[in-house]
């Protein structure tokens, strides 16, 4: 029965929950069995809470509740109360917050049944899944690559059958990379969607929180339970007047497209923009005019290096000085930076970001998608901290070779990285999905048009794989 509830689709259990087919309790049974035999091979889930997750599985009634008792992961940069939440740090390598975050609430609130913390790297900084707390999390495709990150543990999980549903968050790609990596769907909604706690830069912030799933109707299902206003994040949107899986459901067909296997702003391995640019092609094959191009990302490294070292000075500039020894060295040169930013920099961040979202917004206002590479190398051998080089071009810091997917996050738009293929040597490989701000159901109606069409969402959960 653990092998039969752990291949089925999260809305497959929802509706078992529904009818009363299963029960919450059984559904944790089958998650223990599964992390007890898959775990130790891929270190995603360093943290269980099933005693936590059991005595609400007895003390609560789920029907009528949105997700009707189903288990989710919580990646371990979002507190969950009475839990183990470190932030992948050995500063907080013991910390048992008394309170969830509000996301966690609402989570909660909706019938979700908290059960592990995933893994991240420390403070979710760098695209590979590893700190001094918890060690490293595998890619399962092949164990001696990498998860990429900082979402790693949430679609390792995911792709294993140790989850159903998980939470993510994405500042530079943090959730579409490790999608990619592992043949999963990880959603960045627009900014303000998903309310969260909100942390030192309240009003201005660039990172965000959203659903991870192995199909898009199951992140769709997710992000109807996180969204909405809270007063106590002041971006927060209110609710939306339709539900996003009854429109991801509906499969919107959309009239023009755009591809770009690099934006113009980075290198991409070539067997990624094949892969990438066929699947594109399958909206050609529906008769949906495909186009080549892309907005002008002109000034993109400045304005997003800069952005996130003010955002990294901000939020981490006061353990700098009582921690420095124990931060890893990505972190601490991002908070330096950030201190040493004059305002001259902040400000032409600041202008040169502005005509880069409307320069999007005139793009948008031609094309329904924006489609490219979700990353732009297959998943890396595990003990290379990030991609240094791709070809001839050496870039520039451990967060660059992410440009293609924080590109995205500058506009402030709706993006998700959706499996599309496997190079020669079996590797995943997500396709970016990305529209015009505040349209995240159009997206995930064309997203569940492609899923159909790539016929690749049935493949999930894997056993994890040895060295290829």
């Amino acid at each position: 029965m653990t092998n039969d509830l752990v291949r089925m689709t999260a809305r497959e259990i929802r509706s078992r929950l529904h009818d009363r087919d299963v029960s919450p309790q059984e559904l944790l049974d089958a998650l223990a069995a599964r992390i007890a035999i898959v775990d130790p091979s891929v270190n995603a889930l360093p943290t269980l809470c099933f005693e936590r997750a059991a005595e609400r599985a007895r003390e609560q009634d789920y029907s009528g509740t949105r997700l009707q008792g189903l288990p989710i992961a919580i990646k371990d940069l979002i507190a969950v109360a009475g839990v183990r939440t470190t932030w992948g740090s050995k500063i907080y390598e013991h910390h048992v917050p008394p309170h969830s975050d509000l996301l966690v609430e609402r989570l909660e609130a909706h019938g979700a049944i908290v059960y592990a913390k995933s893994n991240t790297p420390e403070f979710g900084a760098g695209a590979n899944t590893f700190n001094e707390v918890f060690g490293i999390t595998r890619n399962p495709w092949d164990t001696a690559r990498s998860a990429a990150g900082s979402s790693g543990g949430s679609a390792v999980a995911l792709a294993t059958g140790m989850a159903w549903l998980a939470t993510g968050s994405d500042l530079g790609g943090s959730l579409r990379n490790p999608a990619s990596f592992c043949s999963v769907v990880g959603f960045r909604p627009t900014i303000g969607r998903v309310p969260v706690d909100p942390g030192a830069v309240a009003f201005d912030r660039i990172a965000v929180d959203g659903p991870m799933a192995r199909n898009v109707g199951d992140v769709a299902m997710l992000f109807d339970a996180m969204v909405g206003r809270d007063a106590r994040d002041p971006i927060s949107l209110y609710d939306p007047s339709e539900s996003f899986e009854a429109a991801a459901d509906a499969r919107t067909v959309p009239t023009r497209i755009a591809f770009s296997k690099d934006f113009g702003v980075t290198p991409v391995d070539p067997e990624v923009a094949t892969l990438c640019e066929r699947a594109a092609g399958r909206f050609a094959d529906m008769g949906i005019p495909v186009e080549e191009a892309h907005p002008d990302f002109s000034g993109l490294q400045h304005v997003f290096q800069t952005l996130r070292a003010v955002s990294f000075a901000a939020s981490l500039g006061p353990l700098l000085e009582t921690h420095r020894n124990v931060l890893k060295p990505e972190i601490v040169w991002n908070i330096e930076k950030g201190f040493a930013l004059t305002s001259e920099e902040i400000i032409r961040a600041m202008t040169e970001r502005s005509r880069i979202y409307a320069r999007a917004v005139e793009f948008f206002d031609q094309y329904d998608l924006l489609l490219s590479p979700a990353t732009v190398v297959p998943p890396y051998p595990v003990e290379q901290r990030f991609v240094e080089r791709l070809g001839d071009h050496e870039f520039s810091n451990y967060i660059e070779w992410c440009s293609i997917a924080y590109a995205i996050t500058i506009i402030g738009a709706p993006a998700l990285s959706v499996p599309c293929g496997f190079t020669a040597s079996g590797l995943p490989v997500g396709l970016q999905m990305a529209s015009q701000p505040g349209t995240e159901a159009h997206l995930l109606g064309a997203a569940m048009l492609f899923e159909d069409a790539a016929g690749l969402s049935g493949q999930l959960p894997i056993e994890p794989r040895g060295q290829r």
